[in-house]
């Protein structure tokens, strides 16, 4: 079971961003030190919760604070951009870091309504509608790049390429918390990352629907699926669910249009909820394992072994830097990544 790491570069209550970005790096580096498969960097606009706004760059820097580790985007919301302009960027990434670069892709779009608006380069951006198109026309640029195939005699963009060029080409997985994105990475011939950790319902058929319509590609010859989950280890359990205070209250406040910072677990456990935002929570609380060390690696078993995931990408967001540190560390030694790693 290979374990890797989703950062949303989360910001807590009274700090900042440049604070956030600065523990975004040291985690990179303390995972790849643990054993941890894959580094991922999220991407949000218009929030003070997460500094990750620009994953594209971030990767860059992540990538050269590192040596092993691959290292990529949890990910690129490409609704708002131009395919070709996505390709160049992850073509200089794998030119700079050969052999350790992802390319996560999403359709959703990862703010507000108005802020989709302002991100695209005009009114007539392409719209969640037009995906499937802009993967297609993502791959063929990275396919021409890196010489597996030349776009074809009649296409319209023949004689464009992504530059710079070279052998290898960044890992492309679709990423998505529903049916439609599965259908996608199954057609395209994709691996596919499931967001378990925002959307369980329906997470195992869609799933197995994706290995239905899988189509094997030179992108993946078979069927790979990962799941991206909320996890947080402590020493003792009563610990576990302290520290997880802080991210629930989070998430029913941003459900509940009322957005906060993450607040530190001790005001979180105060907070005097109303009975809708109990409802709420109870439903938050179901999409994340917390836990001990033995517990959480049981569920995470269980939950990879019902949606035949071979990857868990596991997204840790405390009101602190040591505890979320903390958890990753009490995770890898529960998979024994180290050891794994050295073989």
């Amino acid at each position: 079971m290979r374990l890797s790491v989703l950062d949303q570069s989360p910001i807590p209550q009274g700090g900042g961003a440049t604070a956030a970005i600065a523990e975004t790096i040291k985690l990179a580096q303390a995972a790849e030190k643990l054993g941890y498969y894959r580094y991922w960097l999220a991407e949000h606009h218009n929030t003070h919760s997460f500094a990750g706004s620009a994953p594209e760059i971030l990767i860059g820097r992540v990538a050269a604070e590192t040596r092993t580790i691959r290292v990529g985007s949890g990910g690129v919301m490409l609704t708002h951009y131009s395919p070709l302009k996505v390709a160049e960027q992850f073509r200089m990434l794998e030119v700079l870091s050969p052999g350790r670069i992802d390319l996560g892709l999403g359709r959703a779009p990862g703010t507000d309504q108005r802020t989709m608006q302002a991100l695209q380069a005009g009114p007539q951006g392409w719209g969640i509608d037009a995906f499937p198109s802009q993967v297609h026309l993502l791959k063929q640029f990275l396919d021409d790049a890196s010489g597996v195939a030349a776009m074809p005699d009649d296409h319209p963009y023949r004689g464009i390429h992504a530059m710079p060029e070279g052998p290898t080409r960044p890992e492309m997985w679709l990423l998505g918390s529903g049916m439609h994105s599965a259908i996608y990475a199954g057609e395209l011939g994709l691996p596919f990352s499931h967001a378990y950790f925002i959307n369980t319902e329906g997470s195992e058929e869609a799933c197995a629907e994706y290995r239905r319509r899988f189509k094997p590609s030179s992108w993946c010859e078979h069927p790979r699926i990962s799941l991206g989950v909320a996890a947080l280890v402590a020493e003792t359990d009563e610990e576990a669910h302290r520290l997880s205070a802080s991210r629930n209250l989070w998430v029913v406040r941003l459900l509940t249009n009322r957005p906060i910072s993450f607040p530190p677990p001790d005001e979180a456990l105060d907070y005097p909820y109303t009975e809708q935002e109990l409802a709420i929570l109870k439903s938050v609380e179901k999409r994340s394992i917390v836990g001990t060390k033995e517990q959480v690696r049981m569920r995470l078993l269980a939950l990879a072994d019902s949606h035949g995931a071979e990857e868990l990408v596991v997204v840790t967001i405390t009101y602190d830097y040591a505890s979320r540190l903390r958890s990753y560390e009490l995770l890898a030694d529960a998979f024994a990544l180290k050891a794994e790693a050295a073989r």
